[in-house]
């Protein structure tokens, strides 16, 4: 059943004024969308996907904040924080001038998701993530299969940050395609629609970056920036356990675009269509334990949201 509004200017106001003036309002009907007549703004099953998504945002908004600044989302929007915990382990990472502002911009576009989704259709508080160099390095380890030494450190280089970052914005991605068939208002697919294309930039930047230095050593460890993205794509397909989703920035040719290349800037399917996943295979990942009821990894204590809950209440 969808949320019922007294008039279509109100819907309309209340998602263009709701966060913040960020969405400025036209009277001219030359900008103006056509909305059929009694469309429904926001579905009361719109509001549990759109804020298991908050999860994988406060994760971005944290890691890339203070990647870039030293600090993070209680400094920058406090009132989104909602009393949740502090992050563990974050810090700032030493980068390059052009990566430094890169991140800092992602830190900023977090931040702006999580102001008009929690505006939007409400949230929850920020929930204990760990953003330390010792879960990156666990996981690291995990997706090579072998103990790396020194321990892969995400905040020591731009580099080893940016592979880092390779881990998170692409989860968000096909998460949001996964929500995309099953969202019915016309708030929450504007809402959607808005939230999927920045992050799909977003991975496309970091896939782009590291594609150009895909040959290059990642130093001390003698493995290729290429052979870092195809392990941790490997490991995501199996923790996610669905086949694969995920793929490095270089694939055999039957996985290339058209089964004729190799390159892979952009991870998509036989018909270059982008990957889906459901909450499910997003939490086996993110808690790094393929199991969507067993919390770890990025959240110690699980996700938060009427759909990570009852994953974490619900017997396997």
């Amino acid at each position: 059943m969808g949320i019922l509004l007294t008039s279509y200017s109100l819907a309309i106001l209340i998602f263009l004024l709701s966060s913040n003036n960020i969405y400025h309002a036209t009277s001219d009907p030359l900008c103006e969308a056509p909305i059929p007549e009694h469309a429904i703004p926001i579905y009361k099953e719109d509001i549990d996907l759109l804020q298991f998504a908050l999860n994988l945002e406060h994760l971005e908004a944290d890691y890339f904040l203070w990647g870039a600044l030293g600090y993070g989302l209680d400094d920058i929007a406090p009132e989104l924080v909602m009393g949740g915990p502090p992050p563990i382990g974050v810090k700032k990472a030493n980068l390059d001038a052009l990566t430094e502002s890169i991140i800092h911009e992602f830190g900023l576009e977090e931040v702006g998701h999580l102001r008009v989704i929690k505006s939007t259709v409400g949230g929850f508080p920020r929930p204990l993530m760990d953003l330390s160099a010792k879960n990156f390095a666990t996981l690291i380890e995990e997706a090579f299969g072998k103990h790396l030494e020194p321990p892969f450190d995400p905040y020591h280089d731009s580099l080893k940050y940016m592979i880092a970052s390779y881990v998170i914005p692409y989860m968000g991605l096909v998460g949001y395609v996964g929500a995309n068939p099953l969202i019915n208002g016309f708030v929450s697919k504007r809402l959607l629609a808005g939230l999927l294309g920045v992050e799909s930039g977003q991975d496309a930047v970091i896939r782009m970056y590291l594609y150009e230095r895909r040959e290059e050593i990642v130093e001390p460890y003698n493995y290729t920036v290429a052979e870092f993205t195809i392990q941790i794509s490997n490991l995501r397909n199996s923790l996610a356990k669905c086949g694969i989703k995920d793929e490095g920035i270089i694939v055999p040719h039957w996985l290339g675009a058209e089964n004729k290349t190799e390159t892979n800037v952009l991870s998509a399917d036989f018909n270059s269509l982008s990957y889906t996943r459901t909450p499910g295979e997003i939490l086996r990942v993110l808690y790094n334990t393929g199991d969507e009821h067993k919390p770890g990894g990025f959240y110690p204590e699980g996700g938060d949201g009427r759909i990570a809950r009852e994953f974490l209440h619900k017997p396997n």
